[in-house]
């Protein structure tokens, strides 16, 4: 609902424009090294390697006796992510949507074309919607129930690094002119939702998830944030 409203309202074009006036009318941003190396490529090699340690855990979990009570949650969140990813890069692959640098408004060649538009034949593919790069952050919204089921006081910790890694992702790429806030409400969405249907599923059988600490009492189903 909100990704439509923004959509309709012409949002990203308002926030792009004073984004791109407040950079002097370039993306003066686009090749700094804290947007485009410290952030850009070094938050996506550190949110692959955190899914590197995820795996390694869930194969010690495996052969550890001591570690079994771990081997679904640790599983959960590895699908859950590798699942979040993989939506996001397959829906870029066939939307066909440009980044705010490739369009003549921001500097560019390109006409805009909406998501549903045909483009002219001829014209280049347009690779960035929704936002990988922030994509790559929300994708630890999974965290959230991952930690519902092994250490639920800290549940929100984990609601809260994922969207703290999604915003610090896609608000860099956007003051770089690689997306527009419509790509990360997209991205966002898509995290979310893969999380919330592999918790159903790999919970579904239990009703929910179950408190460590209160083993009697079924958690409403979380999707809500309640």
């Amino acid at each position: 609902m909100v990704f439509t409203a923004w959509t309709l309202l012409h949002g990203d074009f308002w926030l792009a424009d004073r984004l791109y006036a407040w950079e002097g009318h370039t993306w003066m941003l686009r090749h700094a090294w804290v947007t485009q190396t410290l952030i850009h490529l070094l938050g996506r090699d550190l949110s692959t390697a955190a899914w590197l340690v995820v795996l390694a855990a869930f194969v010690v979990a495996s052969m550890r006796a001591s570690w079994r009570h771990l081997r679904r949650p640790l599983l959960y969140l590895l699908v859950a992510t590798a699942l979040s990813t993989l939506l996001v890069a397959w829906i870029k692959s066939w939307s066909n949507i440009d980044c705010p640098w490739d369009l003549a408004r921001y500097g560019g060649a390109r006409a805009y074309f909406g998501l549903f538009e045909p483009r002219p034949a001829g014209m280049g593919r347009g690779v960035c919607f929704p936002a990988g790069h922030a994509g790559g952050g929300y994708t630890w919204l999974a965290l959230y129930f991952f930690l519902l089921a092994v250490r639920p006081r800290l549940r929100w910790l984990g609601l809260a690094a994922g969207l703290s890694a999604g915003l610090l992702f896609g608000i860099s790429q956007q003051l770089r002119g690689a997306h527009f806030l419509s790509h990360d409400l997209a991205a966002i969405a898509i995290c979310w939702g893969s999380a919330v249907l592999m918790q159903r599923l790999f919970w579904r059988r239990d009703g929910g998830l179950q408190s460590p600490a209160v083993p009697s009492t079924s958690i409403p189903p979380p999707a809500s944030l309640q």
